[in-house]
């Protein structure tokens, strides 16, 4: 880690305010031409911003505890963005929790993973990791996977892929229960399987000071809102680009959830670059066990509550890639070693997921 006790980059600082002022800009200017442009340079310089200072917290409080800050902080406030669009949008946007989860799921398992084992394999050949971390996190998420995206196609409580509301009741709890103890197991209970075995990360360099470490969890939360409220601001630019090329209405959740996973994504990259794998497969994983975790329950909540429909059951191109994405996690990921080959596979699926997603 090469961020400095002392001080903090002037552009992290920049950056996010920078967001904010284009936010505030955004209300008072038609949001069209060079304004989409504007948003998206700031977009990207929150994201950077993000992931600098979620290595500053990460730095200070030692793993897995850093890499737990910022799934959880990013999927706070996706959450917050799925629900706003939801309950401000009409009935086509009944799906969207539905399709924003998977595309995480999807991202995750296989473009930031593929992404982290084949850079990582490329620059240091073979890179290991403990394999009781990956199996653990694995087995969860595939229990979240398949009772909240697969099981309401096969209930005949309600018409359509959803849930009725005991179900859905019953989904949000066992959901948040399961997220919740799997976080306990990681932080208290197991803690030793998600710390990197080799070599102690927190030698790299002089952990921050608590105040720059304070300061920089304030400005990820910052920065991540900027993230999400500039991505929102860019969504009718990419529902109307969805609409023009003819693929489906699915795709809008691709985007959202690439966007919002971008800041994890980077810093998952960038711990397998430094061969710092077990970090950027706590990153990875821990972001998809959020996504679920924490979406589906408070969705359910709101859902609920207003007594509107959500559309929860995925199709069977989905179904199909979700069980072929498990499989291959699990046979990739649970020997704990990896190389470039592991990497190729898991990009190799995520490119048929954007291919089949955009032309079936």
């Amino acid at each position: 880690m090469s961020t400095s006790s002392h001080a903090l980059p002037r552009w992290t600082l920049w950056a996010p305010l920078a967001a904010w002022i284009v936010l505030v800009l955004s209300r008072i200017v038609h949001v069209e031409g060079v304004a989409i442009a504007l948003i998206g340079v700031a977009l990207v310089g929150s994201v950077f911003a993000a992931v600098h200072h979620a290595e500053v917290v990460a730095h200070r409080v030692g793993e897995p505890f850093g890499t737990l800050v910022l799934a959880i902080a990013v999927t706070i406030i996706e959450v917050a963005l799925i629900v706003s669009v939801m309950l401000t949008g009409g009935p086509e946007k009944a799906g969207l929790a539905r399709d924003t989860v998977f595309a995480a799921v999807m991202i995750v398992c296989n473009g930031i993973v593929g992404l982290c084992l084949l850079v990582g394999g490329w620059q240091h050949g073979e890179q290991d990791f403990k394999g009781l971390s990956a199996s653990k996190a694995l087995a969860v998420l595939a229990s979240l996977s398949v009772l909240s995206l697969v099981m309401p196609n096969y209930l005949s409580a309600m018409p359509g892929p959803q849930l009725s509301t005991s179900q859905l009741a019953f989904a949000g709890v066992s959901s948040l229960v399961l997220y919740g103890v799997f976080v306990f197991v990681q932080t208290v209970r197991h803690r030793e399987y998600f710390l990197s075995g080799a070599v102690d990360e927190s030698e790299h360099a002089a952990p921050p000071t608590s105040r720059v470490a304070l300061i920089s969890l304030l400005l990820l939360f910052v920065s991540l809102v900027a993230v999400v409220l500039l991505a929102k601001l860019l969504s009718p630019a990419v529902e109307r680009g969805v609409l023009n090329l003819g693929a489906p209405a699915a795709t809008v959740g691709i985007v959202i959830a690439a966007l919002v996973l971008l800041p994890e994504g980077l810093a998952a990259v960038g711990a397998a670059r430094a061969n710092r794998l077990q970090t950027s497969m706590n990153l990875a994983l821990g972001s998809a066990l959020a996504s679920i975790g924490l979406t589906i329950p408070t969705v359910a909540a709101v859902f609920i509550w207003t007594g509107r429909p959500l559309l929860l059951g995925i199709g069977g191109m989905e179904t199909v890639l979700l069980a072929l994405t498990l499989f291959v996690s699990a046979l990739t990921l649970s020997t704990g070693r990896t190389t470039v080959l592991q990497g190729a596979v898991h990009l190799s699926l995520f490119a048929a997921y954007l291919f089949l997603s955009v032309t079936h």
